[in-house]
């Protein structure tokens, strides 16, 4: 009996196997950080800023109404703000949680966020991720899928390579990523979104 092997082709480009990375500089300034935060109300989340990132914790109305208010509020100081905005719902890789492995997540649905005025665009990629629970097997393109359908109900939806492009008002967009976020979480337990919203962008979309 003969073994048939395969020979690797060599042809095929980096583009043509997907290989590639989107990156982003954003020179920022502490006031523009220091008065959004300020601005927003934290009586609901528990809120906590390092030299890299600021933490958001509490329920996940109060956590996306916090991030709503927050990049408003820096876009009004600054005109031009670019956040990047990583939401997570789900135990595995955190720092500490006592979430069991029977635990089921409520369905929770987004908020109903103000409108702005102002006009964002936003680079969104979501992550449904396997928990590793005993017989569960997660269908995470459907997931992705039925949260880019969610999506498009709230925000004006684009393909692009290796994300999701969204744009509209500040609150239609951080609703899409939201609603998306959440709609996955109905099917698997955790969920990590990941957004690079820009409002005020003075570079024109190339056509």
């Amino acid at each position: 009996m003969s073994t048939v092997t395969s020979t690797p082709r060599t042809d095929l480009t980096p583009i043509d196997l997907g290989v590639g990375a989107r990156f982003s500089l954003h020179p920022a300034t502490d006031d523009v950080a220091g008065a959004a935060l300020a601005a927003a109300d934290r009586t609901r989340v528990d809120v906590r800023t390092d030299d890299l990132s600021t933490l958001v914790r509490g329920s996940e109305h109060d956590v996306l109404v916090f991030v709503h208010h927050v990049v408003a509020a820096a876009a009004r100081v600054s005109g031009h703000v670019v956040a990047h905005v990583h939401l997570s719902r789900g135990c595995p890789g955190e720092v500490a949680c006592t979430l069991p492995d029977d635990a089921v997540l409520a369905d929770v649905d987004a908020p109903e966020l103000p409108v702005t005025g102002l006009r964002a665009a936003a680079h969104w990629a979501l992550y449904p991720l396997d928990d590793g629970r005993p017989g569960h097997v997660g269908d995470h393109m459907r997931a992705i899928e039925q949260a880019v359908a969610v999506a498009r109900t709230r925000a004006t939806v684009s393909p692009e390579h290796f994300v999701t492009r969204l744009d509209g008002d500040l609150a239609e967009v951080l609703g899409a990523v939201a609603a998306g976020w959440l709609a996955a979480g109905r099917h698997v337990r955790h969920v990590v979104a990941h957004a690079t919203v820009s409002v005020g962008s003075p570079t024109r979309v190339a056509g």
